[in-house]
């Protein structure tokens, strides 16, 4: 059973070769060790060829380690299971390999002397000994302190702030036919009566198409017969004998 520095690590090996990725218990980077041909696959297939193409250094690569943080008992049955059909000879290989893998790994790892997790050089404070979420940096934590209370003055000044001022309210137009909420369009959503309102021609003001006087200055608004092509709508003059108002179409 391989016994590793740390248990948050992946085994890459194949028949060819080894190969091991051991991760942050932090942020999850990982180092992976430099490749390690197989002696016992070599002399089996009679080249020395093999492993070409694998990168025989050791690297950092970035990453999230996802479910590679193998527990004593769950590693010991995922790696018998992986290897059990492969001679003694190449499992003797794989374990030397392994603490070759680990001993290169460790030079890239440091153990927090108070929550005793393995955390890489960008994770490790080395004025206190510990890792980051131990022992923060303090020009980091300042910095991120500083952006914390940034967002929260902004959150704040946002949530006082008057960005709008106009009324909110809710009208609905009644058809003036049918007695029902007509929409927003020109004629009635439920009779298609016509929903343009009647100019008084003596105020101005807009109203209702079936009422005779203005809601606002009680003046007549039925066209007289002294004055002809006046429109009863929109109290626009049209000429003698014009049946529908140039102004608004409506009829006279």
């Amino acid at each position: 059973m391989l016994k590793s520095f740390t248990r948050n690590y992946q085994d890459n090996s194949t028949e060819a070769g080894f190969q091991f990725t051991f991760y942050c218990d932090i942020c999850s980077d990982g180092f992976k060790s430099s490749f390690i041909e197989s002696t016992t696959y070599k002399k089996r297939k009679g080249t020395k060829m093999i492993g070409q193409g694998v990168s025989l250094i050791g690297n950092l690569i970035g990453g999230k380690a996802r479910s590679f943080a193998y527990s004593a008992e769950r590693g010991s049955n995922i790696l018998s299971e992986r290897f059990e059909d492969r001679s003694p000879e190449w499992q003797k290989e794989h374990e030397q390999a392994f603490e070759q893998a680990q001993n290169e790994a460790q030079q890239h790892f440091h153990r927090c002397h108070s929550c005793h997790q393995y955390v890489c050089d960008a994770c490790f404070n080395e004025d206190e000994g510990l890792c980051t979420n131990c022992a923060p940096r303090q020009e980091i934590y300042v910095a991120k302190a500083r952006a914390e209370a940034m967002r929260r003055n902004i959150d704040a000044a946002g949530q006082s702030a008057t960005v709008w001022q106009g009324e909110i309210e809710s009208k609905t137009t009644i058809c003036p036919v049918c007695g029902k909420p007509a929409g927003n369009g020109k004629f009635c959503n439920n009779c298609g009566a016509s929903m343009d309102l009647k100019v008084c021609p003596a105020c101005g003001a807009k109203n209702a198409l079936t009422v005779k006087f203005c809601n606002n200055c009680g003046a007549s608004l039925i066209a007289s017969a002294a004055s002809p092509g006046l429109c009863p709508s929109c109290g626009a003059q049209n000429p003698p004998g014009t049946k529908f108002c140039g102004e608004c179409g409506g009829k006279l």
